[in-house]
């Protein structure tokens, strides 16, 4: 099993998923489950071996990324590490948000 680490980019993105989900659904126990799913989907990437998910060189060259019930999850293999670099929501112009992250840099 890989190392899974987030990025202080991915804290942030699930804290602001966690607010707009129990604002919708009005439930912070709804918000804190789906977290939770975002989480688990994150840690069995890192417990698979060989490389999963879809590359994304338009983003960064060794940023890929898989989705989850609308969110995709970006991440990149470092040596024995999976580094989770953000989770965005599938329907943001993803493109402007990376060409203007220092984060997807680092």
């Amino acid at each position: 099993m890989r190392q899974l680490i987030y990025l202080a980019s991915v804290r942030r993105d699930l804290l602001d998923i966690l607010s707009y989900v129990a604002e919708e659904s009005g439930s912070v126990a709804v918000a804190q489950g789906f977290v939770a799913q975002l989480r688990y989907r994150c840690r069995a990437l890192a417990s698979k071996p060989g490389t999963l998910g879809r590359a994304r060189p338009e983003l960064h060259p060794e940023v890929r990324s898989v989705t989850h019930k609308g969110y995709v999850i970006f991440f990149r293999y470092v040596e024995d590490r999976l580094e989770v670099v953000n989770i965005l929501e599938g329907h943001r112009d993803i493109d402007s948000y990376f060409s203007n992250s220092a984060e997807a840099e680092s």
